[in-house]
């Protein structure tokens, strides 16, 4: 019997991962402090950059973000509803240029990168301060 018994696995994978987590820190399976999750993180992030393999770049992918749904954990917000509201805010963005791109007579898909980022920014400042990120 383990406390993770009863968790569906057919549930969304980040609250899937935020759950179990949630139970496996009430054994005191945990971190001291939140600095220990957030290098967590980035130790996840280097194991990225010395993966030689697809098969092992794609488990260590898995492992940040597992890792990122910790400390989305530890800072009490809920995973899916971040990742909900960043997915929002990137679409929003996205439109955004290329409405932009339009109104100015310009082919969105013959910028350059450095055009289309010069039009994310733009996007990005017009918005409300807060919600940048």
């Amino acid at each position: 019997e383990s406390v993770l018994d009863g968790v569906p696995k057919t549930m969304p994978a980040l609250s899937y991962a935020q759950t179990i987590q949630r139970r496996a820190a009430r054994t005191g399976f945990d971190w001291e402090d939140f600095k220990g999750v957030l290098d967590k993180v980035s130790e996840e992030v280097a194991e990225i950059h010395a993966a030689q393999s697809d098969a092992h770049r794609e488990q260590e992918l898995g492992d940040l973000l597992f890792s990122v749904v910790n400390a989305c954990r530890w800072m009490g917000v809920e995973a899916e509803a971040a990742l909900r509201h960043a997915n929002s805010r990137f679409h929003g963005r996205f439109t955004g240029m290329e409405n932009l791109s339009r109104r100015r007579d310009l082919d969105f898909r013959q910028l350059s990168l450095d055009e289309k980022e010069g039009l994310w920014q733009e996007i990005k400042e017009s918005e409300n301060p807060e919600n940048q990120g």
